[in-house]
């Protein structure tokens, strides 16, 4: 790694972002920057696709065919030091145990600083929490958060919530670990909506360790006050804003996405909440996820085009 500064659009056709004179760790791969440089050369709209937690970019694949088909450029950038392949997480998961939130939403930041155009973003899980960050910072041209990770100021925390991951917010011996779930845990947090072959072939497909430090980070983010899972609810450059929440969803209830919404919608920006019927919190991964993708799609092409004018 190296110490570059937070990078801005200058030179882009769309606005300068702040720096701040911010010091970020820059470390685009390869893969990435073949995104960046296709969705600039592609003279459409990027969509920037954000992982959360126990998931990598490839979970997306699905999603970035789908946004390509309907004329938009897509990316899915890494958490800093993704390996490339399921089969490499798994052979190595402490790289990644001590990602923090801000290292994360940095280097997502850094990926849409290259980029020509204002790109649409979206995330899950976690992912959705970096999707609103970055919507805070005004980088975004339309966000949609699904299933999002809390932020300061999001107070619900819901039984079913501790029961998905309460074992790892509450005992500090995994703050600094990577984390694995079981498939029963799993199974409660994220398939629960699912039969058991789908349960296990998710299971078996997608999932990888996560980071213990993003996730204390959330659960502690309404008692630290400095804590870096915060989002500029009040930024008027926040642009739309959709949350999508699958309504039997265990690790992200409704009632912590229905607070989420409650903060952003006094945005002077468009904000919309939504709930997808029966879905769990793998609704972006399952037999369903295309439901979820046009639901997004639809909202995305409101308020930008494929091909800006």
């Amino acid at each position: 790694f190296k110490l570059s500064p937070m990078p801005s659009a200058r030179g882009s056709n769309w606005s300068d972002h702040p720096t701040g004179g911010e010091f970020v760790m820059a470390s685009i791969s390869e893969r990435e920057n073949r995104e960046i440089e296709a969705a600039n050369a592609s003279g459409t709209t990027p969509v920037v696709f954000i992982h959360g937690l126990w998931l990598l970019p490839s979970s997306w694949a699905n999603w970035a065919d789908f946004f390509k088909q309907a004329g938009y450029a897509p990316l899915t950038p890494d958490w800093p030091d993704d390996p490339e392949t399921v089969e490499e997480a798994r052979a190595n998961p402490d790289v990644f145990a001590k990602k923090t939130l801000k290292q994360v939403a940095d280097h997502t930041a850094d990926v849409i600083g290259k980029l020509e155009k204002k790109p649409a973003v979206m995330g899950h899980s976690t992912g959705g929490l970096f999707a609103q960050m970055l919507a805070g910072r005004g980088l975004s041209a339309a966000t949609v958060a699904i299933d999002p990770g809390v932020f300061r100021g999001v107070l619900p925390l819901p039984l079913s919530t501790l029961s998905a991951s309460g074992r790892f917010l509450l005992n500090p011996r995994y703050r600094g670990r990577a984390i694995t779930l079981t498939f029963d845990q799993f199974k409660y947090g994220w398939t629960n909506a699912l039969d058991e072959d789908e349960a296990k072939r998710l299971y078996d497909t997608y999932h990888v360790a996560g980071s213990g430090i993003a996730l204390a980070q959330m659960a502690n983010a309404n008692l630290n006050p400095w804590t870096e899972s915060k989002v500029d609810t009040k930024n008027p450059d926040r642009g739309p804003l959709q949350i999508l929440i699958g309504e039997k969803d265990h690790t992200v209830p409704w009632a912590i996405a229905n607070a989420s919404y409650k903060r952003q919608k006094r945005n002077p920006s468009v904000t919309e909440i939504k709930k997808m019927p029966n879905r769990g919190h793998s609704l972006t991964i399952d037999h369903g996820w295309q439901e979820v993708a046009q639901t997004a799609l639809d909202f995305v092409k409101r308020f930008v085009p494929a091909k800006p004018s």
